[in-house]
């Protein structure tokens, strides 16, 4: 056997052993609030519909679990229009009346404090889904900076005309719906996690019905 196969034949396992430690994440999904084809969504950078409906599952290391539920949740809108902060954490996906909370019109966001640092694998987000609408300027980041000034990761970015002032971003704009949507974190270490919008493509507010942040706490 020649040094090459050898090499070869090393990372090809060390790859299996890899790819045997991934699971399927495993969501609990709320029921579907609209049936139908919904009006047409015009905005420059939303995903393909057969995209949407072919994604697979996201794949995370075996052992990850929910952080998020229960964490507390501040906010740009110290006052929101609708709801309470707390229904971003407290585990109802439901998207019905009550279940979620309403910040005011422009950029806006949510911030998860997790308690500790962990090791993230994804993060999952429902905006208002009981009709098909997209958010604009989509963006989810990480640190473990309170005031994420300092150690940022961008996990997602559909913000193409840079409105949140994070950068342009290159990620699709998306339909929602009851499945919402699922962010692979790629293990970024954090304390933190922060969501922006910027309105919709129904009004100017911005809605959050659940977020949940999966992954393993950093020893």
């Amino acid at each position: 056997m020649t040094r090459l196969l050898a090499a070869l034949l090393i990372l090809v396992s060390a790859a299996a052993a890899r790819a045997a430690d991934l699971v399927p994440l495993k969501l609990d999904l709320p029921k579907p609030l609209f049936v139908g084809t919904p009006r047409p969504i015009t905005v420059s950078n939303l995903e393909p519909q057969q995209a949407a409906a072919e994604r697979p599952p996201l794949l995370v290391p075996a052992g990850t679990v929910l952080l998020s539920r229960g964490k507390p949740v501040t906010s740009s809108d110290s006052m929101p229009v609708i709801g309470e902060l707390t229904f971003v954490t407290d585990g109802d996906k439901s998207g019905v009346e009550g279940s979620y909370v309403e910040l005011g019109p422009g950029v806006q966001w949510v911030q998860i404090d997790l308690g500790t640092p962990a090791r993230l694998a994804a993060v999952a987000v429902w905006h208002f889904h009981a009709e098909a609408r997209v958010y604009h300027a989509v963006a989810v980041q990480v640190s473990n900076d309170p005031d994420f000034k300092a150690g940022v990761t961008t996990l997602f970015n559909n913000d193409d005309t840079n409105s949140d002032g994070l950068g342009k971003g290159s990620d699709y704009a998306y339909v929602e719906t009851y499945k919402g949507r699922v962010i692979d974190a790629k293990g970024a270490a954090a304390r933190y996690v922060r969501l922006y919008s910027d309105g919709n493509t129904s009004d100017e507010l911005n809605h959050y019905t659940e977020v949940e942040v999966y992954g393993q706490p950093v020893n």
